[in-house]
């Protein structure tokens, strides 16, 4: 084995250990919502092999949860994929921050790591980028780590939704208490309180005059453009 060849060897190996070695606290996080997933979209219906495709090609967890969500509650297709894609449009943002990182990467490597960004394997990665610690290398065992970890768990979940009963364990409140929990950790200021609970608001109003689950949507677009009109003009 020649000297570049070692290097190589011992590069790779490096840049998964420290991948997996940042990558772990995500992974750990995922197992309990994944396992949540599998189960709520067993009860909706979904076969194992229909969660794991939903699973491998969409990999967006709150996405995934709205969609079984809506698809219990008969929605159409239409507005499952306009709710849907609302929701991930902070992907857009959370690409953009990462894209100056990754420049001299090829298309194929970049597209391999864009596949497998989320809301936590953004922070994990992004930070480290921004401290000059980091390479795509890494970035990508991390995502993919994340990736692995989140479709083995609705796998799992998916096939021991059927030994458990409907409503157990609080499995039902899931998708409620997450994102609770992401709109908790969204209010880092007087503007994200006043967008959220105009949000929330419209939501309920809307609702009382629109069918289906679009409201959801304008209520979410409605609120957003209210936060910037107050950010541009009161500078909060």
């Amino acid at each position: 084995m020649t000297i570049a060849s070692k290097t190589n060897s011992y590069n790779i190996k490096n840049a998964v250990f420290q991948g997996l070695g940042a990558a772990w606290p995500v992974c750990l996080g995922y197992v309990p919502i994944g396992l949540a997933f599998g189960v709520l979209a067993q009860k909706a219906g979904l076969n194992s092999l229909e969660i794991a495709l939903m699973s491998i090609l969409v990999f967006a967890g709150s996405s995934q949860f709205i969609a079984v969500s809506m698809l219990s509650a008969g929605a159409s297709a239409a507005s499952i994929i306009l709710t849907t894609l609302a929701v991930n449009l902070r992907h857009l943002l959370m690409s953009s921050s990462l894209a100056v990182f990754v420049t001299k990467a090829t298309r194929k490597k970049i597209a391999l790591f864009a596949y497998g960004v989320t809301d936590e394997s953004f922070a994990v990665n992004h930070a480290r980028f921004s401290k000059n610690t980091w390479d795509l290398n890494r970035a990508l065992v991390v995502n993919h780590a994340a990736n692995i970890t989140w479709i083995a768990s609705t796998i799992i979940g998916g096939f021991s939704g059927r030994f458990i009963p409907a409503n157990a364990f609080g499995i039902d409140y899931a998708l409620i208490a997450m994102f609770i929990c992401l709109l908790i950790f969204q209010l880092k200021g007087r503007l994200y309180v006043i967008t959220a609970v105009t949000a929330g608001a419209l939501a309920v109003a809307l609702s009382l005059a629109i069918p289906g689950n679009s409201y959801i949507v304008l209520a979410s677009i409605l609120a957003a453009t209210l936060g910037i009109g107050i950010r541009k003009w009161y500078k909060l």
